[in-house]
């Protein structure tokens, strides 16, 4: 049984008349006709009655119209589910993120996808960016959200955002009296700042442009998180290189600096390169990029 008998036997059931039917179906009256025989001939019961007026359903042609309808609409939704999968509009998606992205770009890509796309179930997975590379391998995540880029043959990459680092202070700190700072300002600072080993991409780029400035930075504590560290600043016992959206966590007895040579930060989207095609990755990285471009234009 095809789904095209069950839409001539509706029409049929609807017109009660052959030739108005075959019109409505696109097909000749003799094809249509052929077609309603086929179908009784495999339910096995008569399912009109053929007068020369018009045609009417038998007991069993009433019942049998009511489950081609049904029928017909499941197919439909079938069929339209099929499409919402493959414009990305449903589906599932676990994205890493590292920590410092809840402060800013995070909640603006997550809201602005969550509007456009309401029936795809996103998990969100606080990560390292190291995490994020095994999870991604291991098949855990589809989608990672780091800062700068992962070298690796087997993923793909894209940026989304780049933000310049900015000089976190104490707020009775003599520097802050400037409205804007240079990095060599702070040569002579003790500094807060991640271990080497969660983060080492970022903290070998600081490094690097600290020493193009002429000294190496004194790291006098280490923390994990970023409010840790914004802690230690307010609390006097050093400096911090951030990036600008982390100066949105207005903490007390913390001021930030804009440095004028200083470095930008990608935020980038990690995926295997085998799952590039899939339209739910596709989607949330389009209004990932729209989401931030907003952020930055306000």
């Amino acid at each position: 049984m095809e789904l095209r008998h069950l839409r001539h036997f509706v029409a049929l059931a609807e017109e009660e008349h052959f030739g108005r039917a075959a019109e409505r179906v696109f097909v000749v009256q003799q094809a249509l006709s052929n077609s309603i025989r086929n179908l009784e001939d495999e339910v096995g019961v008569p399912l009109v009655l053929r007068t020369t007026r018009r045609v009417q359903l038998t007991p069993a042609g009433r019942e049998f119209l009511i489950g081609a309808r049904e029928t017909l609409a499941q197919a439909a939704q079938t069929v339209e589910r099929a499409r919402r999968a493959a414009r990305g509009e449903v589906g599932h998606l676990t994205v890493g993120f590292v920590s410092g992205l809840a402060f800013g770009g995070l909640p603006e890509i997550v809201r602005s996808f969550r509007e456009l796309y309401p029936n795809v179930s996103v998990d969100l997975r606080e990560l390292t960016a190291q995490e994020q590379e095994a999870a991604l391998r291991g098949g855990q995540i589809e989608l990672g959200l780091m800062l700068l880029p992962v070298r690796d043959p087997g993923f793909d990459s894209r940026p989304l955002w780049r933000q310049p680092l900015v000089a976190a202070l104490p707020a009775g700190h003599p520097l802050a009296r400037k409205r804007r700072l240079k990095v060599g300002d702070l040569a002579g600072e003790r500094f807060v700042f991640f271990p080497r080993h969660l983060r080492a991409t970022y903290f070998d780029q600081v490094m690097r442009w600290c020493a193009a400035s002429g000294f190496t930075p004194n790291v006098v504590q280490e923390a994990i998180e970023i409010p840790t560290l914004l802690s230690l600043v307010a609390a006097g016992i050093g400096v911090f290189l951030p990036i600008e959206f982390f100066s949105r966590l207005a903490l007390p007895g913390v001021v930030y600096r804009p440095l004028e040579d200083a470095p930008v930060v990608e935020i980038v989207a990690v995926w295997r390169r085998e799952a590039g095609r899939d339209p739910t990755l596709r989607a949330f990285l389009t209004v990932a990029r729209e989401a931030l471009e907003k952020g930055e234009d306000k």
